[in-house]
């Protein structure tokens, strides 16, 4: 399991609104400086956040980006989540749904099936305020 780039960025941008979550709305170049990222991927990522209610927009003069919630109500499971529909150990299990005609029969699937809950388990207990808190 590999969490891809919108994923990592995702979180990144994440992080740095709550680090900086005091009400006003952060520009987008200022994110893309001090994250050193790509603004048009990041672009793309904002709008997925924005239309899934974690972050809200604001155009024109003093617009930006800014956390919809307190950083301690993010778990970093559902921004995960979002960006990579599921974070599934193997193939099979992708999207909760078991697509393998053989999982029926499958000696490791509960394997698979223990480490997802420890994926699962270790991202929920995580928020966006633990992030903030390492940099304080």
């Amino acid at each position: 399991m590999v969490i891809s780039s919108k994923g990592e960025y995702a979180l990144r941008v994440m992080a740095d609104l709550a680090i900086n979550h005091d009400g006003r709305f952060i520009p987008l170049k200022e994110i893309v400086q001090k994250e050193e990222l790509s603004q048009k991927y990041l672009e793309s990522i904002m709008r997925m956040l924005s239309k899934a209610n974690l972050i809200e927009a604001a155009s024109g003069h003093g617009g930006g980006y800014r956390l919809k919630k307190a950083p301690e109500e993010y778990t970093l499971w559902e921004i995960l989540e979002l960006t990579e529909g599921g974070l599934a150990p193997v193939a099979c299990m992708k999207n909760s749904a078991m697509t393998c005609d053989r999982s029926g029969q499958c000696y490791t699937l509960p394997i698979w099936q223990g480490l997802a809950g420890l994926i699962q388990d270790y991202f929920q207990g995580k928020t966006l305020a633990d992030i903030a808190r390492n940099v304080e």
